[in-house]
This record gives structure tokens, C-alpha cells and sequence, in this order.
């Protein structure tokens, strides 16, 4: 049975609900004055928050818990194929659909920007919806994560446009109907899903593909088969690469800012400031901007909304920043987000000693690009390295964090799990810490890692 717009259900229940992208549907819904309720495995501070905001929220797979007349079920695909309330409600033959395709149904009618990429997507999706948002342009969002502007995934709006992250897992953004897309990267992740490199290209090329009628495509200049995307009206971007359509120039740094201009087709416009860290955040900005400009909003306002941006939880965010000591979260887990996280890191805070802690996330994708993982990590000058966070997947015979360690060429570097890491900070290094040898700490990964922040900012504080 096809869900035809919002207005056929009353009912909804989410499996999965705490999921970053799941949620926000979750609060789209309940944003409509829907009955929305869910199953998590784990409570989480974002499902407190959906608690504390009126939707039940339980953490057993127990189809007693469940609701009664339930019209529609939203399901991610990460839930397991033995999950008893999924199996309950399809044996009672209720509408049940992927997060991805409800976002189909309710892109269909909008007008819509569709940000993708295997990285890069969730800050620029938030940019962009900022920008829109604070200039009074208006739109509804769909976020990978959370705004620390608004803190939260999701808002709405009178006026039918949307910002939405376009997720590549599991085939998902082909079910959206973009009239501004994004393609921000193509590289390869994944591939439990698509088993090769080229299967996830080819996924890429079909997004593009999806543009509606005198729809516009921004891809990021350079990408491997960036030829292949499909748009009559495509523009690239780069960071400063003046061979593409759109780029920056002028950049200059301080403290932990950026200062740059920008060049459009047919205009340039000068003086963005923007209050975050890594230089693949302006870049990431540059598209932001290029879609507000395309839509006519002010050059004035867009500068005030770039300057007013505070980042996305676990991007680049800084937790803790002193004079002896600055700690960044971010939620890098691909080779290539570490490395962007670390260079951008070390050229901001050159004079420190970077110590990473990193956990990998997914078995498969530790296999697949352990030499890459090492290769990034070995930007900092010491490295923790936690177990992999298994997420979906069951174990792998002999694949760990320890193929990563092995393959690391600095000499610093060790494992640990969670509770030796906090007294590795508390024992040795904050005791390190002092006026002539200053700190830059970070923690990354998508999966529980987060757990460690709090904590890790306590012990941080209660030294200064």
C-alpha cells in the first residue's frame, strides 16, 4: 500500500526512531499534529529530546508496548530482519515504508534542495537551511544533524521548500525529487551496500539523473566521473580552484575564523565570515551561499546568515577552547573526513600536539580502508584508537581496530576501550597540559564515541 500524502495517516510509529535522520521525520510528523511514537535500542540525549517534546519513546522490542491503529510504520534499514514488532506489523498488513521513501512522498510537492554526498552533506544541508531560515527566505529541513543554531534536525515553514540531506546508504536518495541537487563527494564507502567503487558512482549518476525539469546540479569540482553527472544546468564548485564555476578567493584565517570572497558566475561577492573551523567548511559554505544567491535572497543577508552560523553538533565542534587547551568532537568516520578534520585542526592550531582518539565504525568498512584510515590518522602526533563500533554488523573473523593500528607509522598509538581512555586523560594527559606545552585534543567517529564528551569535558573543566 503507497502512502499518497501526509494527510491519508493519523498515526504513526517509527522503529528506529532515534536515528538522526528518522527522528527528523519523527518531529515532521509530530510537527502536523500526528499521533508519533517509536522503538530505539538505547535511550540517547535525542530521544530524551523527542520525549521531552511529546513522543513516546520505548526501548524493548516488545509488541505489547505498541499503539493500536497504527496507520503508517517508518522503518530504517538498519533494523534487523528478526525484529519482532517490524514482523507483527507486516503480518497485520500495515503501511510500512523506509524513512526514504516517506521523504519521497513528501518531496514530491515541494520545492526542493537535495544535498548529497559520502561526506560533506550534513554541514552544507545545515548551512543551507540556515541561510534560508535566517534570512527570512523560509524553508522546511531535513537534517542529518543537529543545528547547533536551533538544536535540532528538523523545522518547518509556511513556505513549501525543502532542505534535505540526501542519504547515499542503502539507495536512499533516489527516492527524492531534487530541484537544486548537491553532490559534494563520491568516494568510496559503503560498499556492504554496493560492493564496489563504481556500483556507488553509478548511484551518484542516478541522483543527478532525478533533477526535475530546469532543475540546477552543484557538483564539487574535480570528482571522479564528474562527467557522467546529468543536468543541463550544472555548476562546480571548489575551494579555490578558479577552473570551476564557483570558488573562493581572498581567503585569510584568525583565530579559528575565516575571512573570504566569493566568485560566482557573473558576480563576486566579497566579505563572508564564517565561525568554524577547517577549510572544507568554506567550501562547504561556498554552496550554501551559491544556492541562496540562486534564489535571490540578498547579498547583505547572506553574509549576516554565514556569520551568524554556529556548526552542527559533532562537526568541528569545539567543546572545550583555552589558552592551554582546545578539544574538538567531530563525527569524521571515513578516511577522508579524518583527514580533512586534522588538517584543518593542525593548520588552525599548529604550535599543539594533536592526539586523536578514534573509533572505527562498521567492521566492513574498517576492512575496506584500514590503510586509509591509518594514513589519515597518522596527521596527529599520537593516536587512541577504541574498539570498532559494530552498529548493524556482526563481527568479522580477524577484523578489529588493531588492522588499523598495526598500520599506523607513528610511534604514539595504543588501544583502549572507553573507561581507560577517561583515565588515560584524567592520569597522564591533562596532567601534560601547562603554558609552554598546549594541547589540541579531538575526539571522532559516528558511533557511541559521543558517550565519551561530557565525561571528557568534566575531567577538562575541573583541572581549569
Amino acid at each position: 500500500m503507497e502512502l499518497l500524502s501526509v494527510k491519508d495517516i493519523q498515526t504513526v510509529y517509527f522503529i528506529g526512531i532515534g536515528g538522526i535522520g528518522m527522528s527528523a521525520l519523527a518531529r515532521y510528523f509530530h510537527s502536523y499534529g500526528k499521533k508519533v511514537s517509536g522503538y530505539d535500542k538505547t535511550p540517547t540525549p535525542l530521544t530524551d529530546a523527542l520525549q521531552q517534546e511529546g513522543i513516546a519513546v520505548h526501548f524493548v522490542d516488545d509488541i505489547g508496548l505498541l499503539p493500536q491503529n497504527v496507520d503508517l510504520v517508518v522503518y530504517t534499514p538498519a533494523v534487523p530482519v528478526t525484529h519482532q514488532e517490524l514482523n507483527h506489523f507486516r503480518q497485520l498488513g500495515t503501511t510500512i515504508m523506509k524513512r526514504s521513501e516517506v521523504l519521497g512522498v513528501i518531496s514530491r510537492s515541494s520545492f526542493n534542495i537535495c544535498i548529497g554526498g559520502t561526506h560533506g552533506k550534513t554541514t552544507t544541508t545545515t548551512m543551507t537551511a540556515h541561510v534560508l531560515r535566517y534570512t527570512g527566505y523560509g524553508c522546511n529541513a531535513f537534517l542529518g544533524g543537529i543545528s547547533v543554531n536551533y538544536n535540532t534536525n528538523f523545522w518547518s515553514d509556511s513556505r513549501n521548500v525543502s532542505v534535505i540531506e540526501a542519504d547515499e546508504y542503502d539507495r536512499s536518495f533516489l527516492q527524492l525529487h531534487p530541484d537544486i541537487a548537491v553532490i559534494s563527494s563520491m568516494d568510496p564507502d559503503h560498499l556492504d551496500i554496493y560492493g564496489t567503487e563504481e556500483a556507488l558512482q553509478d548511484a551518484f549518476i542516478d541522483f543527478s539523473k532525478k533533477l526535475k525539469p530546469g532543475g540546477t546540479l552543484l557538483s564539487k569540482f574535480g570528482l571522479p566521473r564528474g562527467r557522467s553527472l546529468e543536468a543541463p544546468n550544472h555548476l562546480t564548485y571548489s575551494l579555490q580552484n578558479d577552473a570551476a564555476d564557483i570558488y573562493a578567493v581572498n581567503i585569510s584565517m584568525h583565530d579559528g575564523s575565516y575571512r573570504f570572497d566569493v566568485v560566482l558566475p557573473g558576480a563576486v561577492l566579497n566579505g563572508f565570515d564564517l565561525h568554524m573551523g577547517g577549510l572544507h567548511n568554506v567550501e562547504n559554505a561556498l554552496v550554501a551561499i551559491a544556492i541562496a544567491h540562486q534564489l535571490g535572497i540578498e547579498e547583505s543577508a547572506i553574509k549576516a546568515a554565514i556569520a551568524a552560523f554556529k556548526g552542527v553538533k559533532r562537526r568541528f565542534e569545539y567543546v572545550v577552547k583555552n589558552s592551554e587547551l582546545v578539544y574538538i568532537d567531530d563525527y569524521a568516520h571515513h578516511p577522508e573526513e579524518l583527514k580533512a578534520l586534522l588538517k584543518g585542526a593542525r593548520t588552525l592550531f599548529p604550535e599543539r600536539k594533536c592526539t586523536i582518539i578514534f573509533q572505527p565504525h562498521l567492521f566492513t568498512r574498517t576492512r575496506d580502508l584500514a590503510d586509509g584510515f591509518a594514513a589519515s590518522l597518522d596527521l596527529a602526533d599520537e593516536v587512541i584508537l577504541l574498539p570498532i563500533y559494530p552498529a548493524r554488523e556482526l563481527p568479522i573473523p580477524g577484523v578489529t581496530s588493531e588492522m588499523i593500528l598495526e598500520r599506523l607509522r607513528i610511534s604514539e598509538k595504543q588501544l583502549m576501550d572507553k573507561d581507560a581512555v577517561l583515565q588515560y586523560i584524567k592520569d597522564k594527559f591533562l596532567p601534560a597540559i601547562r603554558p609552554d606545552f598546549r594541547g589540541l585534543l579531538i575526539t571522532a567517529g559516528a558511533g557511541d564515541i559521543d558517550t565519551l564528551v561530557h565525561p571528557i569535558e568534566t575531567l577538562i573543566n575541573d583541572k581549569w
